[in-house]
């Protein structure tokens, strides 16, 4: 997504990209998913930078989905202190993935992080403002 870009009723993805192998796997995933045309891979960064105009076309996007690789949960906090709902929400770690700060990452790994994702949610709650909802293991919680 660019500065540039307009609302739609797309699928945005957003992920971590810390400094481990689940920063790595969040990374990968976010790919990933995009080229299976599951959505946008968008600019966690752009979002941070407290860019406006991207901030205000996530806004309006049919949905959000945020792929943290651990609980510090970077990628959300920064949704969060921007006020943009997430509308699904996994944390790397939460899949039984353990975090080491190696940038080794296993196929399997990403296919459960992708497979994650993909799977649908109960509920239509968004992940902050109006709830803690997330994916854990696939389901929700």
């Amino acid at each position: 997504m660019t500065e540039d870009s307009h609302p739609s009723s797309e699928c945005l993805i957003f992920s971590c990209s810390g400094a481990s192998n689940v920063g790595v796997l969040s990374f990968q995933a976010a790919i990933r998913l995009a080229q299976e045309g599951v959505g946008q891979f968008s600019c966690i960064a752009g979002i941070g930078s407290k860019n406006l105009q991207m901030i205000r076309a996530v806004k309006l996007a049919g949905e959000r989905m945020v792929i943290d690789g651990c609980p510090i949960g970077c990628a959300k906090k920064i949704m969060d202190a921007n006020l943009i709902p997430i509308d699904r929400y996994v944390i790397v770690t939460e899949l039984g993935i353990d975090k080491t700060h190696d940038f080794d990452v296993d196929d399997s790994d990403l296919e459960t992080v992708v497979e994650a994702v993909k799977r649908p949610q109960e509920g239509s709650l968004p992940v902050n403002r109006l709830g803690e909802k997330r994916v854990k293991g696939g389901e929700g919680s």
